[in-house]
């Protein structure tokens, strides 16, 4: 039985609950406890706050977890970056109120900060060669310069609309984050197995995640043309039709540049283009 530690509540919580879904795996979220068994996948899910989930996994209570980035370098824990999982996407930032000017990072000299993140903060200014004053702050670190308690913060942003209605203006960003799955590195060649048949459902769902699965009908005249626009992971298929001067064809496109490529098929003269979402892909 392999033990994963997740966080118990927030976007992190939805998102990682999300993702075990996707991967088949059903845990129940009626009256949960602080560890609950899958029903369907030798895996049990143990709930925590998400800054103890790294070292829960060191000292291997859990045997993986899934927690950020910020948090996992923050806490300093020895523990194996199993998977970068590319969801609960944010930064750490510092920000000050909007009006003040900011000549660059040698404003902070001197100024007191207000951080959940002490460490990376240290680390960054350090590497800076910028003294100030860190003043540690658990739970809304963005009210801090407007009731005096800092002169500016470093903290999480996602869309950046709390530092706006707080009057702040992002002018560093120190690092990006996301979520990680994160493993024991003692974990024994059982639950290693087991954590091979998670990631290989995981991965299903992630490679799946931004792709399209797309239809087409193309004149065979422009073929050629239009095959070298799609880069699908090995060739699109390509099917006859009734009619001889035309064929359908099929292929995967990255939703990144998906428009960009629609167009230029229109333009090869693509039509009757059908687009579906993919649920899964295995490779």
């Amino acid at each position: 039985m392999l033990r994963i530690a997740v966080q118990s509540k927030g976007r992190l919580y939805e998102d990682t609950m999300n993702l075990l879904k996707e991967a088949g795996i059903k845990v129940s979220s009626t009256k949960r406890t602080l560890l609950v068994q899958a029903s369907n996948f030798p895996l049990e899910v143990l709930y925590l706050r998400d800054d103890d989930i790294p070292q829960t996994v060191a000292d291997g209570v859990a045997d993986i977890g899934i927690v950020g980035e910020n948090e996992f370098v923050e806490r300093g824990f020895d523990a194996d970056i199993v998977k970068r999982l590319g969801f609960s996407k944010c930064r750490l930032s510092l920000a000050i109120p909007k009006l003040v000017d900011y000549p660059g990072v040698e404003w902070f000299e001197g100024k007191k900060i207000a951080t959940s993140y002490p460490g990376i903060l240290r680390k960054f200014m350090q590497e800076k060669g910028v003294g100030t004053n860190v003043h540690v702050i658990q739970g809304s670190v963005e009210i801090a310069p407007g009731i005096g308690l800092a002169d500016g913060i470093f903290d999480i942003v996602s869309s950046g609309s709390t530092l706006v209605s707080n009057n702040l203006k992002e002018v560093e960003v120190v690092m990006q984050s996301e979520a990680l799955l994160i493993g024991n590195k003692q974990m024994d060649e059982e639950k290693k197995t087991v954590l091979e048949q998670l990631l290989f459902r995981i991965e299903s769902v992630l490679i799946a995640d931004d792709k399209k699965y797309v239809r087409m009908n193309a004149p065979k005249a422009r073929l050629a043309d239009i095959v070298k626009v799609l880069p699908g992971l090995k060739s699109p298929t390509i099917i006859p039709l009734a009619d001889e001067e035309w064929c359908s064809v099929h292929a995967v496109l990255d939703e990144k540049h998906f428009w960009e490529i629609v167009g230029q098929l229109k333009a090869l003269g693509a039509e009757g283009i059908l687009v579906t979402p993919i649920e899964k892909m295995i490779l």
